[in-house]
């Protein structure tokens, strides 16, 4: 059996080391030159990491991973909401987060594959000879747009999101929350330190120095250590995105021999830091329906499977992942909003 992967991202990559281990001859078209460098601080979360596992590559991200630390939800002045417990996730789940910068897990996922699997510079040719085409070409995916149609298509949060690494390691994790902003670090391997700032801005400023002049603005009297990250952090590293989500949900993952993973399926804001979890596991997961089929005469059936499993779960989890958005850079009623907060982390 052939499979064509549109996509060369986690999702894609995750898809083609199932595959291959499955038998089936992969080839995956990626439009950029090369694997991308930039990207900052992934959360693996226990389902993930056992999903790496079966790919046979677990205890290798482990090793470049940093496992999560315990960490604190503050508000902007400095008060306590809830604590993260990193050692109540590893007596439920078996295994605590792990946070691997984004790079380090492409590479790992590349690294498994057989040369000349990943055809850079690419791009896909729709192939109807294939016997699976996969669409893992990221939230604004052409093949989405040509299953699906124009319908289903990014939604704008209003809400803009910094994100960068610190070559200066700062102790302990944990998140900020404000009227209409919130900003989180987590210490990475090597000394680093993953950082983020969301703020209700549809269209910043492009200039590194303004950009940064705006965020001091508004983070630097918070709580240490937001201020000291935006002072030492390098303005012209900082990524800045425009937080979306898929919408309205799609009403299917599949469509004839082609299926959809990762955020060409459903692209969720980051507020869970759940998007490169779910690619992963829609990868496995598709590629462990597809290893059942002998015939293509089998391959409806082992997409349908692929749907049933995949379609509720992440749908769930992105509503989910809007909900906290909202609530933790909510402009009215914060202080209702904290009071929540305690009680659900009291209980």
């Amino acid at each position: 059996m052939e499979a064509r992967i549109v996509g060369g991202g986690i999702g894609g990559l995750a898809a083609a080391a199932g595959l291959t281990l499955a038998g089936w001859r992969v080839h995956v078209y990626e439009r950029a030159d090369a694997l991308a460098d930039d990207g900052t601080g992934l959360g693996m979360w226990p389902r993930a990491l056992r999903a790496l596992d079966a790919l046979g590559l677990g205890d290798e991200l482990r090793r470049r991973a940093a496992p999560q630390q315990p960490g604190v939800i503050r508000t902007c002045d400095g008060r306590t909401l809830a604590t993260i417990d990193t050692e109540r996730i590893r007596r439920r789940a078996g295994e605590t987060v792990h946070v691997v910068a984004r790079p380090e897990l492409l590479a790992l996922l590349f690294e498994s594959l057989p040369d000349g699997t990943v055809h850079f510079g690419e791009q896909a040719p729709y192939d109807v000879d294939a016997d699976v085409v996969i669409g893992a070409d990221g939230a604004r995916s052409a093949v989405r747009r040509r299953l699906f149609g124009a319908r289903y298509d990014l939604r704008d949060t209003g809400r803009t999101v910094w994100r960068g690494v610190l070559d200066v390691r700062v102790e302990g994790a944990g998140e900020v929350w404000g009227p209409g902003a919130k900003f989180g670090y987590t210490p990475l391997t090597g000394g680093r330190t993953n950082f983020y700032a969301v703020l209700p801005v549809a269209s910043p400023p492009c200039d590194p120095a303004r950009e940064r002049d705006l965020l001091l603005s508004h983070f630097g009297r918070w709580p240490e250590p937001v201020p000291s990250i935006l002072r030492q952090a390098d303005p012209a590293r900082l990524l800045r995105h425009g937080l979306r989500y898929l919408g309205p949900k799609l009403p299917s993952y599949v469509s004839g021999h082609t299926a959809l993973i990762g955020d060409a399926a459903h692209s969720m804001t980051p507020d869970l830091g759940q998007g490169a979890c779910q690619a992963l596991i829609d990868g496995l997961t598709l590629a462990r329906c597809l290893a059942r089929v002998s015939t293509r005469g089998d391959i409806a059936t082992a997409l349908r499977d692929y749907d049933r499993q995949r379609r509720g779960p992440t749908q769930r989890i992105a509503t989910a992942a809007r909900w906290v958005g909202r609530l933790s850079t909510a402009r009215r009623a914060t202080r209702v909003r904290d009071v929540l907060v305690r009680a659900a982390a009291a209980v």
